[in-house]
């Protein structure tokens, strides 16, 4: 191998004059400052601020209830009767012919729908189902029985926390702190963390504000957004993929572009706006009618199931779920009338610019593992992903399944999440 002939280099550096001298090597030495100092950022392992909160009504306490309760779910007659009351008094409005689900949840499958949440479904076979589990509650932050920030043992996916309804500002963040607090009243000073949907933020935020903590990171939700590798994967992955980090799935999943994201995110999006902006607003009607609450909810397990399913008459729900788990579902928000304080958290996350928050600066620095569902509502590709996530130990294109993973393929999600663990602690 032949030398680099560095002579002509250092001939046409000592023709210079002393100032151009001067010139070059501060440059260099700037530029080598200028690195070390990247190389250093890159390293180090950034926080973001924990904060701290207080939910409950009047001055906080000096000391708060720490214990740890444990709980069954209930039901009764008189809950089962006003559920079947109004049930039986739902107006309907007639479907447009031949329009499947494209207009939302198709009212001739609703009745149907309807009709089996009133003489098949059984709740209390269900609420027996639940309580195989042990659940529990505490309180974090809060005082009061009624408004007690409360983590159960979460058997069905979605649910896990409720906020104080009287108070603004609970977000992810909030959120992370609260879990943070929970995982160290448990006795768990280091753990994995797993999150889809609102729960990929608020694990990360955990991530991101207590990095010694976590173990790792498992992820079934990760949208990437902005930024210029972003930017150019959008303008030559169509045409040269390899040269911006993307390979064949990556291409058949994301392109073309604005068919298979930014039309299904705005197709798929309309109630993000509503409950960021008038939560409430909407919250009166679904708090209000179970039916209207079955609509909302299921709506999406529809098509962010798979986004085909529009076009089928029943949404093609059963496909995947059973009517009973589905209900199951719905009445767990139902009886608890918990609704409303889910949705008012779009609102109190964006009520404000996300990208301007500090944890949309901040990297995340925990071994991550990420996995990619065919029926996400968008793709974000590991290219993508390693400009927020700098230690990914694994990133898996999973066979099937959408957003609603946990609930649509538990096994094939838990494999994941395992074989990730095994990865990390290799």
């Amino acid at each position: 191998m032949k030398s680099v002939p560095f002579g002509p280099l250092r001939d046409s550096f000592l023709s210079l004059d002393v100032f151009h001298k001067q010139i070059v090597i501060g440059t260099a030495v700037a530029a080598g400052v200028a690195l070390l100092y990247i190389r250093h950022r890159r390293c180090k392992v950034q926080t973001i601020p924990i904060g701290e909160g207080w939910w409950g009504a009047g001055k906080r306490p000096q000391s708060e209830d720490d214990n740890i309760y444990p709980f069954e779910v209930q039901t009764s007659e008189d809950e089962i009767k006003d559920l079947h009351e109004r049930l039986d008094k739902t107006r309907y409005t007639d479907p447009l012919e031949d329009e499947a689900f494209q207009y939302g949840f198709n009212s001739t499958y609703l009745k149907r729908v309807t009709s089996y949440w009133r003489h098949e479904f059984d709740w209390k076979k269900q609420v027996a189902v639940l309580n195989k589990y042990p659940h529990f509650k505490t309180k974090i932050e809060e005082s009061h029985d009624d408004l007690a920030f409360e983590v159960v043992c979460p058997s069905i996916p979605g649910y896990g926390y409720s906020e104080a309804p009287h108070r603004q500002g609970f977000d992810s963040l909030a959120a992370a702190r609260i879990f943070l607090k929970l995982m160290e009243r448990l006795g768990f000073p280091k753990f994995y963390l797993q999150g889809g949907d609102w729960g990929s933020l608020i694990t990360t935020n955990m991530a991101q504000m207590k990095p010694l903590c976590v173990k790792g990171l498992h992820l079934n939700m990760f949208m990437i957004r902005r930024g210029f590798k972003v930017l150019m994967s959008l303008l030559i992955g169509p045409y040269l993929p390899f040269l911006v980090g993307l390979n064949r799935e990556d291409v058949r999943r994301l392109f073309p572009f604005f068919e298979k994201c930014v039309w299904t995110i705005m197709r798929e999006s309309g109630y993000l706006h509503i409950q960021a902006t008038k939560p409430d607003t909407v919250g009166c009607g679904v708090n209000n009618s179970p039916v209207g609450l079955a609509a909302y909810i299921l709506e999406k397990f529809s098509t962010w199931t798979n986004v085909e399913n529009i076009d089928l008459g029943d949404g093609g729900l059963e496909r995947k779920f059973s009517l009973d788990d589905l209900l199951t579902n719905v009445m767990i928000y139902w009886t608890t009338g918990s609704m409303v304080s889910s949705m008012r958290f779009y609102k109190e996350n964006l009520k404000g610019n996300l990208d301007k928050r500090i944890d949309s600066r901040r990297r995340v620095s925990v071994p991550t593992g990420l996995a990619a569902f065919p029926g996400e509502l968008i793709h974000s590709p590991k290219s993508w992903a390693q400009t927020k996530y700098h230690n990914i130990v694994s990133y898996t294109f999973m066979p099937r399944g959408g957003h609603f993973a946990a609930f649509e393929e538990p096994q094939l999600l838990a494999s994941d999440v395992i074989q990730f663990v095994r990865e990390v602690e290799h």
